[in-house]
């Protein structure tokens, strides 16, 4: 079983629960935080994220026209992100680039490090960590469910 096979396992796994969670969300959720970062901020940051690695790590340019508005966090966004079927429709694009930059990517480098504007890391750590921030806004999108006021 190659590098490719065992990520891509894991990565459907996750991405297909966090885009079923999304999916079921109520567009008027989307506007509800806690903090300064919403329920849809928190979409659109998880795909800018993804588009970004992909740049990063897997030499996979961020598509021409897509505009990163989250990178300078919440509190700098000034942009608020309500409309559910532009956000999904922006997670699932994201998603399948990444998953084509993973695809194209050569066996061997999986494992060698890049440089990157986060620090030095392996495409296999980044992928890690990807996983791990979709898990964080996965557990905070929750959160903010039970607990935000609109």
């Amino acid at each position: 079983m190659t590098t490719l096979d065992t990520v891509s396992q894991i990565w459907n796994s996750i991405q297909e629960r966090f885009h079923k969670t999304a999916e079921s969300l109520p567009e008027q959720d989307l506007p509800l935080k806690i903090g300064n970062a919403s329920i849809g901020y928190m979409l659109r940051h998880n795909a800018e994220v993804e588009y970004m690695f992909a740049d990063w790590f897997f030499s996979r340019p961020i598509p021409e026209g897509f505009v990163i508005q989250t990178a300078r966090g919440a509190a700098g966004a000034d942009m608020e992100f309500t409309n559910l079927e532009e956000l999904i429709a922006t997670l699932k694009a994201s998603n399948e680039h990444i998953l084509s930059a993973m695809r194209e990517l050569p066996k061997e480098k999986w494992n060698e490090p890049v440089k990157s504007p986060m620090g030095v890391s392996t495409p296999l750590e980044a992928v890690g960590r990807l996983m791990y921030h979709t898990g964080i806004h996965a557990g905070q999108i929750s959160l903010i469910q039970k607990n935000a006021a609109i």
